[in-house]
């Protein structure tokens, strides 16, 4: 099945078993492997992207029902010398230990922060009308979805709040 695959601001075609997910038409179609391979069962978020501006993970997803939109990887929030501001607070702080979850954390910090701003509640937002603050307790909640193997959540949270600090 052909597809058109707008990525990183990029057009992709592709041609593939409609039954391939998006992560693996990233990764072994396209060969943009920063999005990661995890649980393939979205229960550890290592593969998340930006659809539209919305995360999502990539191994739940089938490239075909993507078609024209648009798909933001890690490799398109910034590369070196050119950091995004969460890249960036992710190295400041050692938001990583072995770097294999980075990807999708960077993604879904990326997306959350915009969910925030939106005014999007969470479960332990304490008030639903208005853009919650973003604390540890609610960044973690926020960021649950993607887990850390090595446990540097200390560490994810700190480059976040340093994010969310540059903002205000």
């Amino acid at each position: 099945m052909e597809t058109r695959l707008s990525i990183n601001g990029d057009t992709h075609m592709l041609d593939a078993d409609p039954r391939t997910t998006l992560l693996d038409a990233l990764r072994n179609h396209l060969g943009l492997t920063g999005s990661k391979k995890g649980c393939d069962h979205g229960q550890c978020g290592a593969c998340t992207v930006l659809i539209d501006g919305r995360r999502i993970n990539s191994c739940l997803t089938l490239a075909c029902m993507h078609d024209g939109q648009e798909i933001t990887t890690i490799e398109g929030l910034g590369e070196p010398g050119n950091l995004s501001p969460l890249q960036a607070a992710f190295v400041r702080h050692d938001g990583y230990q072995c770097g294999y979850c980075t990807p999708g954390q960077i993604c879904s910090a990326t997306a959350m922060l915009k969910e925030a701003e939106q005014g999007w509640p969470s479960y332990v937002s304490d008030d639903l009308d208005g853009a919650p603050a973003l604390d540890g307790e609610e960044i973690s909640e926020r960021m649950s979805g993607n887990l850390c193997r090595c446990g540097a959540y200390s560490n994810i949270v700190d480059a976040i709040t340093q994010v969310v600090g540059e903002r205000a």
